[in-house]
Order: structure tokens, then C-alpha cells, then sequence
């Protein structure tokens, strides 16, 4: 959807230009290593790799990343950086088909647990690989692999995936990536099992993840699929509400799913209760009360797609000048991951596990994804399927 309102050509320009000419560059360059092979986790404020052990989803977001580089047009070498993330991958993969969480530069193991989450983002860079490659074989049978090892071992009787390598409980948030990635396969496969699995995951949040009575989803869940809280209470992670609501309403766009109410019920939780001062505060609980009001970059960007999905461009605005605030430090291409809920930065290394949250929601921004608006429900006529 091209920006129509003036404000959001203004800001697409300078996102646009802040990807094209400072971010890309920069972690092609300086992120990626080309000596070892893969990308480094972290730049320091200064643009230098910091010694840090490479995750998982730090390659397969890198991989996402360029890949979304070259179809927007930007001429650096974005083939490369995918092939490089590719091949590093094989440093990840075990013994039993699953990959690890993390190695080191050298590629020795660092942690060698596999999680939901991780193999969520190698089905999803094998996707952007598919995108950005068609005519080079192999990336599709090895994601079919991956999927196939994953519903053989670890499918759940009530849908989803159980945690992997003895991990207890469910969690929303895994199968959130999941559901994306399945999504990103079936616009590249339709008919495939990634759709028919993209179908599954999208009736399990409207089925079991979402609470009808807040219209928000959890994070957190028992063996049957029953909302669980943790130490802090039963979180909601406004963030999230906002990723969920953009998923679902892309369910709709491909799969049929009617979930103009539940994206919409996802998105107004979020901007009620998740927001303050112009930023997106890391949770609250299913009341509204804030529970930890620092806040993380990759929440506002994942407000700025979702409002700019639903055409509240007022919220597109104001999310849009937050993620310029965290953007701003002395070298152009890096940022701030962290706030403070007394609005002070935390002062680290820049994580590049961020580059693919910046990515899509200034992909939104600038106009190249092709997204159907659905149209804003007032509040007070949201209802959830499985509330009523």
C-alpha cells in the first residue's frame, strides 16, 4: 500500500534512505563476517563486531533481511550476504535434523538445545531464499525436511508444536513465527503442506491463544492448551498483540480465514493499553495494568506495519517518530534496542536480531509489500469468535 498522506511519504523517504544508504551497508560490511562466515550478533556503538557467540536466528533473520534488500531494489551485494548466511547454516544443523541454538565464530557448539522459535526463523530465511533464488534447487526440500522431522516428533494432539528438547509448557510466541513462515511458503507454494500447516496455526489462535474476553492473546499456556501465568503474572506483550493482529489479517488475505474482528480486537488492545507517550511498553496484563514499561525497538516496529496495515496513519506517524528515536546514535545504520520505563536508553551493543523487525515494518512504510487494508472496529463492537 503506497503512502497516500503526506506525512507517510516523508517518512517512507527517510526510511527508505536510512535502510538503502546507512543500515545495509553497514551490516553487509561491518555485520557480515566474512572471514568465519555468517553474521556477527552484535555492532558496537562505533560499527565494530563485537566477540559474542552467533544465533540461530540471528543468521536466519540476516537472511530474510538481505533477501527483502534485493527485492526492494537496493544494489549491494544482498546475494552474497544470503548465500553466506546459508552456508553457515550447516554449522547449526545436529545430528537429528534439527539446528542448535548457537556456536561460536569458528563454529564449534556454544548451545546445542534446539527451540520452536529458532526452527520457526530456518523455515522462514529458506522461504526468503526461495523468493530470492528460484532456480537454485534445494531450498524447499530442505524446509520440507525440517517441517516434516517437526510434526513427526513434536506435533501437540490439540495443534502446534510441543517445546523441543524437554522444554515444558506452550508458548504463543514460537508458533506466532511459525505461522508466519508457513505464510511466506505458501505465497511461494500454494497447496503445499506449509499451507495446509499455516491453516492449522491460524485455527489454533483463534481457537485456543486468544482470550475472548480481552481480545488479546497470551503468551503462555499448559500442556492442553489452558492459559498459564508466570511468576509475573498472565502477561500480554503489546508488541505482540500488533505481530498477531498483522499475521492474522495476512491468514485472511491468503488462506480465507475470516479475522477482520480478531485482527482488529489484537490491534486495539495493543494501542489502548500498550502505549504510552508514543511508545510501546513491553507488557501489561490482560486488564491493562503495566506490568514492565520499558519498551523494546522491535515493538514499535511491529506497530508501525500493523497500523499502516489498518490505515490509522496518526499511530503509523507516531510509532514512526519512536523508531526514529531509537535510530538516532552517532553511527548512521545502528540503533537503540532499549528503554527504560523511565525513558533512559540502555547503552549496549546494537543486537542485529533487530534488523529483521526494522525491516518489516519500514517494508510496510515504504510501500513494497502488497497489503490489503481491512477496515478499523470500533471497540466496542469486537468480539471473539470463542468468547461468544
Amino acid at each position: 500500500m503506497k503512502a497516500t498522506n503526506e506525512r507517510l511519504k516523508c517518512a517512507a523517504q527517510w526510511a527508505e534512505d536510512w535502510l538503502f544508504d546507512h543500515a545495509l551497508p553497514l551490516w553487509c560490511e561491518a555485520g557480515h563476517d566474512r572471514e568465519a562466515g555468517g553474521f556477527h550478533d552484535r555492532l558496537d556503538m562505533d560499527g565494530h563486531p563485537v566477540d559474542l557467540p552467533k544465533r540461530l536466528r540471528v543468521q536466519a533473520r540476516q537472511i530474510y533481511v538481505f533477501g527483502q534488500a534485493g527485492a526492494m531494489g537496493w544494489n549491494g551485494d544482498w546475494r552474497g550476504a544470503m548465500r553466506a548466511g546459508l552456508a553457515f547454516l550447516d554449522a547449526y544443523r545436529r545430528p537429528d535434523g534439527l539446528y542448535r541454538a548457537a556456536v561460536a565464530r569458528d563454529g564449534t557448539v556454544v548451545e546445542d538445545t534446539a527451540d520452536l522459535y529458532d526452527q520457526a526463523f530456518v523455515l522462514f530465511a529458506l522461504a526468503a531464499a526461495q523468493r530470492a533464488f528460484p532456480d537454485e534447487p534445494g531450498h524447499e526440500e530442505q524446509a520440507i525436511r525440517l517441517l516434516s522431522l517437526l510434526i513427526q516428533h513434536y506435533a501437540h494432539p490439540k495443534g502446534g508444536f510441543i517445546e523441543i528438547d524437554g522444554r515444558t509448557g506452550l508458548r504463543s510466541n514460537p508458533h506466532m513465527h511459525m505461522l508466519e513462515a508457513m505464510i511466506a511458503w505458501t505465497e511461494l507454494s500454494p497447496g503445499s503442506i506449509m499451507e495446509r500447516i499455516a491453516g492449522g496455526l491460524t485455527a489454533l489462535a483463534l481457537d485456543r491463544m486468544i482470550d475472548g474476553s480481552t481480545g488479546s492473546v497470551g503468551e503462555y499456556f499448559d500442556a492442553e492448551w489452558r492459559p498459564q501465568c508466570d511468576d509475573s503474572g498472565c502477561i500480554r506483550e503489546p508488541g505482540h498483540q500488533f505481530e498477531w493482529a498483522f499475521l492474522l489479517s495476512e491468514a485472511e488475505r491468503l488462506l480465507g480465514f475470516d479475522t477482520q474482528l480478531v485482527s482488529a480486537s489484537l490491534y486495539q488492545f495493543g494501542r489502548r493499553w500498550g502505549v504510552c507517550d508514543g511508545r510501546v511498553l513491553f507488557s501489561v496484563d490482560p486488564s491493562g495494568r503495566s506490568i514492565d514499561a520499558s519498551s523494546r525497538l522491535w515493538a514499535q516496529t511491529e506497530r508501525l506495519r500493523t497500523a499502516i496495515v489498518r490505515q490509522c496513519e496518526d499511530d503509523a506517524i507516531e510509532s514512526f517518530e519512536c523508531i526514529r528515536a531509537f535510530l538516532n546514535v552517532r553511527t548512521p545504520g545502528l540503533w537503540h534496542d532499549r528503554m527504560t520505563a523511565g525513558g533512559e536508553w540502555v547503552l549496549e551493543a546494537a543486537p542485529a536480531s533487530s534488523l529483521y523487525h526494522i525491516m518489516t515494518g519500514f517494508t510496510a512504510l515504504i510501500g513494497e509489500e502488497a497489503i490489503s487494508p481491512v477496515k478499523m472496529v470500533p471497540q466496542q463492537d469486537v468480539r471473539i469468535r470463542n468468547g461468544l
